[in-house]
């Protein structure tokens, strides 16, 4: 075990004055601490819209990057949080990782561990201005008391827009509507509560979102709050529970499940291969729960069916008392088959949920109630239903615009596509996961599919021009119109052809979709990002960092209070101020940052010095550590065991990254003994 020595700190009384008083201290230096991630946006951009906000963390690079838990399928211990439905009762699905430490924010060291919004978004090729109006519906049993609180933490934490009963934006009731007489406090449902409004935050952070809360997990509670969640507007409602069939279901299906009109979306079990109700009623989206991890292919993830074991794993099945739905025409089971479509739900693979009563803060989640309220929100993206239609039917009339999951199954049946995937329809995953939200949108009568080709991401320069032919076809030879819609400035499709052309104006990130029609109102859509770079006829040598050598303070830059100083504790490369990252002994993150755009065309090349000192005395264990980031990349880690007595610069390529705005990051990272500091100064990034 190591020793604390405080006298072997560097820390000087300014440095620790800093960490006491932080404003006092940043006061007499003459500049303002930083707001947290949360307050930062609505300070720096007050009339900032939140669907601009939104749109802007879920594309930005810094939030790119997943932080992986697990391989698909690889069995990670668990808490089911809610106990196995009695008769007539239902369960909720939601699993939390027990061997992924719970942090609280403050606590966190990085990014929370598991799926991020800007992942999901990534990897079903979502919208991000969508939503706006839209209200999705969240049916759960019992009270969360931090359910508002905990739900800020979540949407600042990734940067999204606050979304509070003040604004209106969040609702908590009970069954009846009520916002003051809520039902009784339980942890485990709390937990479920939780997973269920971060996920419509992450998919959908431009909706509203109405919590009702049932008085029980009885069929009866919970279905008079499915109906409460109509009553209220809900056009989108998601059901993260379920149990066993009864004979009784149909009457069930009447009282509580008959909303034309409402996408209500349930999971489809946790328990394998085996039918659940609500799943199969016949006026639900079913959903189903796929693993999910990254991968080289042209989307950059890949799917399979979510099988832990023979008793873990997502539902399927063929009802025993539900009639089957006119759209549905599986030819293996006579009554409902369940599942239609799926998202994420292994654990191994799961999602990041922020949940302080039910839990101990960051935590890692999965089930299909993960991929409930996905679907649920996907919905909501698309837009509001036909007044009469049921929209479980709307992914039958666009199968081309579902990522078709092809591999894996959740236990072994006599009729193949029950339980094992493949390609088009199979229970586990139904017709697949989102590729857009062109699949959830209303279908045609005539029964003719339109699909269009992703042309992958595109990226060009100001003062360049275009031309990119989208391809489309429909299954019954027809016509198509074509429009689109987040083309960069300057661009335009032609309608008969599909050619999109122009010369590009404006630098920036799109989300474009395109959208091809034939005369029977059959359409597909596909949705692609596009990046538009500063162009110029070549690239002029410049150096793109403000303020590189800190002399300004914290001019240009996103620091931790103290970080940037003049501090004598240690000495500058050059000048008076300097980055000064860790150097307390104590547990502490600190954090350096700016956000530079690389012209397309350019050589670019990251220069820094860093002088490290430390008063651990190890020459093999890193135990405290500087990484520096470029967007998603990680250009360097330095430790302990980088000290030296002098400065000495680095130097990275980025050419990579030309055309793109990428985020440079130096995070510093501490224990809890021992001084490390990481000094930084005289940065530059360089084009030639």
């Amino acid at each position: 075990m190591r020793e604390s020595h405080p006298s072997g700190r560097r820390r000087s009384l300014r440095r620790l004055v800093a960490v006491a008083f932080p404003a006092l201290a940043l006061t007499v230096a003459g500049f303002t601490a930083a707001p947290t991630a949360g307050a930062q946006t609505a300070a720096a951009h007050p009339h900032t819209s939140k669907v601009t906000q939104n749109a802007k963390a879920l594309t930005a690079p810094e939030r790119q990057t997943y932080h992986a838990t697990g391989k698909a399928g690889q069995k990670v211990p668990t808490q089911h949080l809610c106990a196995t439905a009695e008769p007539g009762h239902a369960s909720c699905f939601a699993q939390r990782r027990t061997d992924i430490k719970q942090r609280l924010t403050a606590a966190l060291a990085a990014a929370p561990s598991g799926l991020s919004p800007a992942n999901l978004h990534s990897a079903y090729n979502l919208p991000t201005a969508a939503g706006s109006g839209m209200t999705v519906g969240i049916v759960d049993a019992y009270n969360d008391p931090n359910a508002e609180s905990d739900l800020a933490t979540y949407r600042s934490t990734y940067g999204l827009s606050s979304c509070t009963k003040a604004n209106g934006c969040f609702k908590q009731v009970s069954q009846t509507g009520s916002t003051t007489s809520l039902p009784t406090n339980d942890t485990g449902w709390a937990g479920e509560e939780m997973l269920d409004i971060d996920m419509v935050s992450a998919v959908c952070p431009n909706c509203s979102i109405i919590l009702v809360e049932a008085n029980s997990a009885s069929m009866a509670d919970l279905g008079a709050a499915e109906n409460e969640a109509v009553a209220l507007g809900a056009k989108f409602v998601s059901n993260s529970w379920g149990g066993s069939e009864s004979s009784s279901q149909t009457s069930d299906d009447t009282s509580y499940f008959k909303h034309p009109g409402v996408a209500i979306t349930v999971s489809s079990g946790d328990s394998a291969y085996g039918a659940e109700y609500p799943a199969t009623s016949q006026y639900v989206t079913a959903v189903g729960g796929t693993a999910l991890t990254t991968a080289s292919n042209s989307r950059g993830w890949s799917e399979s069916v979510w099988h832990t074991n023979s008793t873990e794993g997502t539902g399927s099945g063929c009802s025993a008392y539900d009639p089957k739905p006119s759209w549905q025409t599986d030819t293996g089971c006579s009554k409902r088959m369940e599942a239609d479509v799926s998202a994420v739900a292994d654990p191994a693979t799961g999602v990041a949920v922020y949940d302080t009563y039910g839990g101990s803060g960051w935590a890692v989640y999965g089930g299909t109630s993960a991929s409930s309220p996905i679907i649920a929100s996907v919905y909501a993206l698309a837009g509001t239903p036909g007044s009469s239609d049921y929209p479980a039917k709307y992914p039958y009339s666009h199968t081309s615009n579902l990522y078709d999951v092809t591999s894996g199954n959740n236990g072994s049946c006599s009729t193949s596509y029950f339980c094992t995937a493949g390609t088009g329809y199979d229970g586990p995953t139904g017709w697949g996961t989102p590729n857009g939200t062109a699949a959830f949108t209303s279908g045609s009568s005539s029964g003719n599919t339109v699909t269009v080709t992703n042309p992958g991401s595109q990226s060009t320069t100001t003062g360049s021009s275009v031309s990119l032919q989208i391809q489309a076809g429909d299954s019954a030879g027809a016509a198509l119109t074509y429009s689109a819609s987040g083309l960069p400035t300057g661009l335009s499709i032609n309608s008969s052809t599909g050619l999109i052309s122009g010369t590009a104006s404006t630098a920036g990130t799109y989300q474009v979709t395109v959208t091809a029609k034939d005369s029977t109102g059959a359409s597909g859509s596909t949705s692609f990002t596009w990046t538009v770079g500063s162009g110029g006829g070549g690239c002029t040598s410049s150096q793109l960092l403000a303020n590189p050598g800190f002399e300004s303070g914290n001019t240009g830059w996103s620091a931790t209070s103290g970080v940037i100083t003049n501090d004598t504790g240690e000495a500058a490369h050059s000048g008076s101020y300097k980055a000064w990252l860790d150097g307390y002994g104590t547990t502490h993150t600190d954090t350096l940052s700016q956000s530079v755009t690389i012209p397309a065309g350019c050589k670019a090349t990251l220069t820094f010095y860093l002088h490290i000192d430390t008063s651990e005395t190890t020459t093999s264990t890193q135990y405290d550590k500087l990484t520096v980031t470029a967007g998603s990349k990680t250009l360097a880690t330095y430790s302990n065991l980088n000290k030296a007595s002098g400065y000495s610069q680095k130097t990275f390529d980025l050419s990579s990254l030309a055309g793109s705005t990428v985020t440079l990051k130096f995070n510093g990272v501490e224990d809890s003994s021992l001084q490390t500091s990481f000094v930084v100064d005289d940065t530059a990034v360089t084009t030639s």
